[in-house]
């Protein structure tokens, strides 16, 4: 059995404590976007815009891996992932645990309440894919 399919037991009950806790706060895109500043070290809302990490314009409802010019790791190809807010927010609380050996050196977002608001900011701020 493949590594990544080890995981997506682990990852699947991740996404549904995070759904718990995604549905007991309302999210506030505000904030969100005060969150998203720790995130802009690496990344860009900006289209083909990468930077240590790739753009995250058109996230949501993107297969992972194919933002155009940049190097993903092998495992995170090998994913098959389909971001929505509850695959992204599962990677977001603990990328290593969502895509073992993927090359994101970010320890992971403990707190439910900053990735609902993180992502809420995310989509409202127009990266949806189209």
């Amino acid at each position: 059995m493949t590594r990544e399919k080890k995981a997506f037991p682990q990852l699947l009950a991740t996404a549904l404590l995070m759904l718990a806790g995604w549905q007991a706060a309302a999210q506030d895109v505000k904030r969100g976007e005060k969150v998203f500043a720790d995130c802009r070290a690496c990344h860009t809302i900006d289209p083909g815009a990468n930077n240590i990490g790739p753009s995250l314009a058109g996230i949501i409802g993107r297969k992972a891996a194919t933002v155009d010019g940049f190097r993903y790791s092998p495992a995170m190809k090998r994913s098959g992932i389909i971001w929505d807010k509850d695959t992204l927010a599962a990677f977001i609380a603990d990328p290593q645990k969502a895509v073992p050996a993927n090359r994101m050196p970010y320890a992971g977002m403990p707190e439910p309440k900053d990735v609902a608001d993180l992502i809420a900011y995310l989509t409202q701020a127009g990266v949806s894919a189209k």
